[in-house]
């Protein structure tokens, strides 16, 4: 196990590791909400795995109990797992707590699915803003 900060990619990146990387695997950590009104990653046309394992549940933002378990079933520790939320904190937590859990080749995707807020008060610049994805 690694005490490296977890590696930040930008959209980019991580659109790269997955189109060179079939055994990366993408885990969605927003909510069931999030994923069926704002949208899931599309990654049709691509050999990589899509799972969506909430790290906190709506409405009351209690941690899910088995995120380690749902994430990983069936994964090699080794295994590249990039991880994004809606602005790149949950994620981040998420990548920290699989690394804990010795999982060492954990990504956070920084911008997110929405991305940061612009100063206008707007998310932009995530995954949905440049990178396929569909209505759930």
């Amino acid at each position: 196990m690694t005490s490296d900060p977890i590696p930040q990619l930008d959209i980019d990146e991580a659109w790269t590791m997955l189109s060179s990387d079939p055994r990366s695997v993408l885990v969605d950590v927003r909510t069931t909400a999030e994923w069926n009104f704002v949208g899931i990653p599309d990654l049709r046309g691509l050999p990589n795995d899509l799972r969506t394992v909430e790290w906190t549940s709506f409405p009351t933002g209690a941690a899910n109990p088995r995120f380690i378990e749902q994430v990983t079933t069936g994964l090699d520790p080794d295994r590249p797992i990039l991880l994004l939320c809606r602005s790149g904190a949950r994620s981040q937590a998420g990548a920290e707590a699989l690394r804990a859990n010795g999982f060492g080749n954990v990504h956070n995707i920084a911008p997110g699915f929405e991305g940061p807020l612009d100063g206008d008060g707007h998310r932009n610049g995530g995954w949905k803003g440049k990178l396929p994805w569909v209505q759930s």
